[in-house]
């Protein structure tokens, strides 16, 4: 929301002049003489005081019409894990089957504090929760593999084969021995121009794509874990990391379209359309009635748009690419100014040679 107390518009403009790290995703400074907005750390030349406004969240900066710095990329900076917190997080994945405590953190000349309130905010789970559920996926992805139970307990760094059964079963629901059947969705954060996403993939493909302030979100992941049977769990797989790679490229310009495999659950109409919605070209929109006739249901528009408001794998299903019969944006599940950036940058890039970088 708008700041409008005086007493934290102080001190936010001293903290913008001075460069605060530590107010940086507090609050976003929009520039009414640019349209332009940014975060504390920004290095530009500082506004006067009359010149600017606050703003609690940059989705709200972008909806009063402001556009992100590019010099301080607000809306990729201001979430973007800390250095400290990075560090922590490749402990984790470069050794999945180690306890990495406190005071290994500290070692590495860590904040064990710092980790831990980062993680709460954009996880909304602990880092010691966060690393078991890396370890009990690496002891699932084994077991499915063949590796015996005791084995992968003692390699997964538990003591007793009793206390990795407590654990695995309160993650996944279900015990070793009953769970090679079992269907796991892992999810994994990234950083984009427009904000910080969850993928979400199983082994078949990536299952979700979102940004983690849709309204909608919560409600996405109990269907998905209904419809796959499935639990949701930290880490990645070579569905997560291709799509992350992908979307580098597509925000840079330089892919247009996308290869990594998609599992979408959902009904035989529901594939449809959104089949439909990837056949849109980049850089070009459609309607919803146009979407209706190429699946030979002129009528079913309101279908239609149905089916694409329940699309969710964003931006590789490009149901950002669809507008209202008068031209007008429509509702978008990301908000609509992420939705007329998106169709702006495939705008600037339609046309150009996808596999290398355009230029602006």
């Amino acid at each position: 929301m708008l700041v409008t107390e005086k007493k934290k518009i102080a001190t936010y403009y001293k903290a913008l002049l001075n460069r605060e790290q530590k107010f940086v995703g507090i609050f976003f400074v929009g520039v009414k003489t640019t349209a332009i907005f940014c975060i504390a750390t920004c290095r530009a030349r500082k506004p006067k005081l009359e010149n600017v406004e606050f703003y609690t969240t940059f989705k709200e900066a972008m909806n009063n019409g402001y556009r992100p710095c590019k010099i301080c990329k607000p809306t990729q900076n201001a979430h973007k894990p800390p250095e400290q917190v990075e560090i922590a997080m490749a402990l984790v994945k470069n050794h999945p089957k180690e306890k990495v405590s406190d005071q290994m953190l500290r070692e590495q000349k860590i904040s064990p504090e710092v980790v831990r309130r980062w993680f709460k905010k954009n996880y909304g789970l602990t880092y010691h929760a966060y690393q078991r559920m890396y370890r009990i996926n690496t002891a699932f992805q084994e077991l499915k593999m063949g590796k015996r139970t005791t084995a992968t307990a003692f390699d997964s760094g538990y003591d007793s084969l009793s206390g990795f059964g407590y654990t695995y079963k309160k993650l996944l629901g279900i015990s070793p021995s009953k769970s090679l059947g079992r269907t796991v969705i892992l999810i994994s954060r990234l950083t984009t121009p427009i904000g910080p996403m969850f993928v979400c993939a199983t082994n078949e493909g990536v299952c979700l794509l979102e940004f983690v302030d849709r309204k909608m979100l919560e409600t996405e992941f109990k269907d998905l874990q209904r419809l796959l049977k499935a639990t949701i769990m930290m880490g990645e797989n070579t569905h997560i990391e291709q799509a992350k790679k992908e979307l580098a490229d597509y925000f840079i310009g330089s892919r247009q379209t996308f290869d990594v495999a998609l599992h979408t659950p959902g009904t035989e109409f529901q594939n449809q359309v959104w089949e439909g919605l990837q056949k849109i070209p980049y850089g070009e929109t459609a309607t919803y009635g146009q979407q209706a006739k190429k699946l030979d249901k002129p009528k079913a528009i309101r279908a239609v748009a149905r089916a694409n408001g329940y699309n969710r794998v964003s931006i590789m299903i490009p149901c950002h690419r669809v507008i209202g019969s008068d031209g007008a944006l429509t509702g978008y599940g990301g908000g609509l100014e992420r939705k007329k950036w998106l169709l702006d940058h495939e705008g600037r890039y339609v046309g150009k040679t996808p596999g290398m970088q355009a230029k602006e």
